[in-house]
Parts: structure tokens; sequence; C-alpha cells
């Protein structure tokens, strides 16, 4: 009887583990999901090659690259272009680890129509991929957009 009872305390004991276990990953799996929610806005204006201003009047400065400040040589060709592609449009914003920038900018991913905006300037010659040492889920691919456009000497920032 002894045993039987010793038995059954370990296979409860084991029972409450697995299921705290699978408890604990539900809710992490939950509040990771939580974090990469998408948010779909409409783009209200353009302030410059890399940043906007969406539905709500949030700022929104593109993650992952760096276009040219105003007054440098490739500044009017990005602004334009994403005034082309965005003002107007629904998009959807996918956020990353840090959700805002020192200026309170909210810093996200820019989707149009499933096509990733961030990645587009980048490739088409009008930015430069940039990354501080963190992690990202694009990082790779805008860093080979932008080697192609250096090779292939396209865009303002690499066709001179």
């Amino acid at each position: 009887i002894y045993l039987k009872m010793k038995m059954k305390k370990k296979t409860i004991r084991f029972f409450i583990s697995i299921v705290s276990l699978i408890l604990f990953l539900l809710l992490y799996y939950l509040v990771s999901f939580q974090e990469t929610i998408n948010e779909e806005k409409i783009v209200t204006k353009i302030i410059d090659g890399d940043t906007v201003i969406v539905e709500g009047g949030e700022t929104i400065r593109f993650l992952g690259i760096d276009c040219d400040e105003k007054g440098r040589e490739c500044y009017d060709d990005a602004k334009n272009r994403i005034d082309e592609l965005l003002l107007n449009n629904r998009v959807t914003l996918e956020k990353e680890n840090e959700d805002k920038d020192r200026y309170g900018r909210s810093l996200r991913y820019i989707f149009l129509n499933n096509e990733n905006i961030n990645l587009k300037m980048v490739k088409e010659g009008y930015c430069v991929a940039r990354f501080e040492n963190q992690d990202s889920k694009y990082k790779t691919d805008i860093q080979e957009a932008e080697r192609y456009a250096i090779s292939n000497k396209i865009g303002c920032k690499w066709s001179k």
C-alpha cells in the first residue's frame, strides 16, 4: 500500500509538472503572439523617405533603413517614391523588438499589399540598410537588397 501511494504521488507530481509546463508554454506563446499583431492604418502624410504619419496622427519610422535627410542628395527622390507608394493607402504596420525610437516615433516595417516597403526602398536604391546591432526578421533580406542595389548601381544612392 505504501509503494502504491508513493507511486500515485509521483504520478500526480509528474502530471502536475506536465500541465504546468504546457500552461507556461501556452502563456508564452500568447504573449509572443500579442507582440507580433500587426496593425492596418492609412498613410496620411509623408515626412521623408523613411518616416510617415498614419491615421490617428501616429508617426511611423521605418525599421532597418535610413534615407537621406532634407538637403541631402537623395532626400527628394526617396520622399517622392514613398509618396507615390503609400500616401492615402492602407498599409500593414509590423512591430519588432523596439516599439519607439528616442524621438517617440513608432518603429515599424511597412507592408503594402503584402510587399515589404522597407526592403523595396533599399532594393530600389533610395535608402541604405541600417541595423544597430539588433537582430531582425528582415535584416538579411534588407542587407542583400542593399548589396544588389550597390552592385547594379540602382537608384539615387548608387547610380552615380
